[in-house]
């Protein structure tokens, strides 16, 4: 029998976003848009970005923006919140953050 192992996927881990939120925003589409765009630039060079996973909703439903998060934040149950397409790469950033070891 093989013994249990621990392997890294080929890509950073992934983003997820409340589908629900990003329904209900006005700047839906390009919210969208710059989270791939925003993973793609920090993914590591030539290798493949994060992926962008649409959840179901998380519980928070805030009124004017969309709830994101990723790896180590989505584990201990930490969100950033994006009203605007030009708050997605500061919000990745802070989503990163924890990955690299600082906090």
């Amino acid at each position: 029998m093989a013994f249990p192992r621990i392997i890294r996927p080929p890509r950073p881990a992934p983003i997820f976003v409340c589908r629900k939120c990003l329904k209900r925003s006005d700047d839906a589409k390009d919210i969208k848009t710059e989270i791939k765009r925003a993973a793609k630039r920090a993914g590591p060079s030539g290798g493949k970005p994060a992926r962008t996973i649409m959840t179901s909703c998380f519980g928070l439903c805030p009124k004017r923006a969309v709830v994101i998060t990723a790896g180590v934040r989505a584990a201990h149950g930490e969100y950033v919140l994006v009203s605007q397409a030009d708050d997605v790469a500061d919000a990745l950033a802070l989503l990163r953050e924890d990955q690299n070891g600082s906090s």
